[in-house]
């Protein structure tokens, strides 16, 4: 779908077939059709300003959707996202083509692109592997346009690209792992326009001392691949940003093996790898005036013959030593030399993303994902992206006590904690160990990753941290 360039033409004059008017409690039709037909179902109670709300009506040659926004003041950038996904999945159905949005009055830019990013999202299908369209993935819109009194091609070209960010972060996740290889990911990176690009093989890690990353990938026979992708913004002069991402393309958990319910589901383990990559690609798309870093750790976590055991004693490129609890908390070994590369390579600021701990998601569900972080100020901005983004988080505390949990009888350190308390927390406080000082975020997101029932993205991979993490470079480029 495209989103052509917004416009000060009133809404019949753009060509679309369908128009979508948002209505607000105690407020009437701004803009009716000849006769005044939308403002008397209004007043019939057939449309209503209840958030989510939608009426239908056919007049002048087109469809009207009037969507309920609910109360102004509760209506924020992500109200704006879903009221856009019930208009797309609406006009979907009655089979729209050509949509305009007339932009409320009185609202922001960041709603605006909200509204575009909600339905570029909204309109995503993952058919790469089908062999037919049905009724749900066939045609759907070919383009969408924002009617305002005002200019605001600015936010809606940030809002449609927020969105195809994420959706080519979904992609990535969707994939089936034996597509979606270390390999393949690599492949990807290396496709993105006005970047660097540099991949360590099996080889290269062990060479490097990489011991903790190396040993998850032991028990695959696909090649793991450390991607560095550097991108320097024209005119940036501001500290070099870090992003690091967990890539496990499969995670069977290795030799503690996980139960088989659901285990399709760990194609998803690589989830913070695609946002990482997609957000990288997006920033470099805007050209944004800043330095980055990001670094994707790819590999699968199999059983084997030579697969990593409970009870080995790994060392890190940090040189810090970690015994080998449950072959299960393999991503905290993968980032653990991510980070501390990361570092080597001159990072500034961190921020991490992996889907790390399935207690994050009994601890905050499917709508917060987790923060933990050692600097306040770094932390205030990753949230606040998060918010600008509607990828919010929720912050968890580092403690002596919780960096004591994670102490070892016969190394450093341990990657597990058998009692299983505090479980996001004492793996946070393990990255801890391998940030080098350097102001340092990790957002957990297992429990938002996927299948989280958001209007704009219901099903499957949903790009999370994707905006978050392009929303946090151009707040830093500003």
């Amino acid at each position: 779908m495209d989103v052509l360039a917004a416009t000060t033409d009133a809404p019949l004059a753009t060509g679309a077939d369908t128009v979508v008017i948002g209505l607000f409690e105690g407020e009437g039709i701004a803009h009716d059709v000849e006769g005044g037909a939308l403002q008397a179902l209004v007043e019939a109670g057939e449309a209503k300003p209840g958030f989510r709300k939608l009426a239908l009506w056919h007049a002048e040659g087109v469809r009207w959707l009037v969507v309920g926004l609910g109360a102004r003041e509760a209506f924020d950038p992500e109200r704006a996202r879903v009221a856009a996904a019930v208009a797309h999945g609406r006009a979907r159905e009655l089979g729209a083509r050509r949509v305009c949005w007339e932009v409320p009055h009185k609202v922001t830019d960041a709603h605006v692109a909200a509204l575009v990013e909600g339905t570029v999202m909204a309109g995503y299908r993952y058919t790469a592997w089908k062999s037919a369209a049905d009724d749900e993935d066939g045609a759907g819109l070919e383009w969408l346009v924002l009617s305002a009194h005002h200019d605001v091609d600015e936010a809606s070209r940030r809002g449609a690209a927020a969105g195809r960010a994420a959706n080519a972060a979904r992609d990535l996740q969707n994939a089936p792992a034996n597509e979606m290889t270390p390999t393949r990911l690599a492949e990807r990176a290396r496709e993105i326009e006005g970047v660097s690009v540099s991949v360590m093989g099996r080889a290269e890690l062990v060479e490097a001392g990489m011991g903790a990353f190396a040993a998850v990938a032991q028990g695959t026979e696909e090649e793991p691949q450390l991607i560095t992708i550097r991108y320097d913004g024209p005119g940036a002069t501001g500290p070099l940003l870090g992003f690091v991402g967990k890539a496990v393309t499969f995670d069977s958990g290795g030799i503690s093996i996980k139960p088989g319910a659901k285990m399709s589901e760990m194609k998803f383990d690589m989830s913070g790898g695609a946002a990482v990559l997609a957000a990288t690609e997006a920033i470099a798309g805007e050209q944004l005036p800043v330095r980055l870093i990001a670094v994707i750790g790819a590999t699968e976590n199999l059983p084997s013959g030579r697969a990593y055991k409970p009870g080995d004693i790994l060392r890190a490129s940090n040189g810090v030593t970690i015994e080998v609890i449950n072959t299960d908390a393999e991503g905290r070994l993968v980032l653990a030399d991510c980070l501390a590369h990361a570092v080597r390579e001159g990072a500034e600021r961190l921020v991490d993303v992996a889907t790390l701990t399935g207690a994050i998601t009994s601890a905050l569900g499917s709508t917060y994902a987790g923060i933990v972080s050692d600097d306040d100020d770094w932390c205030a901005r990753v949230e606040a992206a998060g918010r600008a983004s509607g990828e919010i988080v929720w912050r968890l505390p580092l403690h002596p006590e919780y960096a004591d949990l994670i102490k070892s009888r016969y190394a450093d350190i341990m990657n597990a904690v058998e009692s299983r308390k505090a479980g996001s927390i004492t793996a946070a406080e393990f990255l801890n160990r391998f940030t080098g000082g350097v102001p340092w975020a990790h957002l957990d997101i297992a429990g938002t990753a996927w299948d989280t029932g958001r209007a704009y993205a219901p099903k499957a991979g949903n790009g999370m941290a994707t905006r978050l993490l392009l929303e946090l470079a151009r707040a830093h480029a500003a």
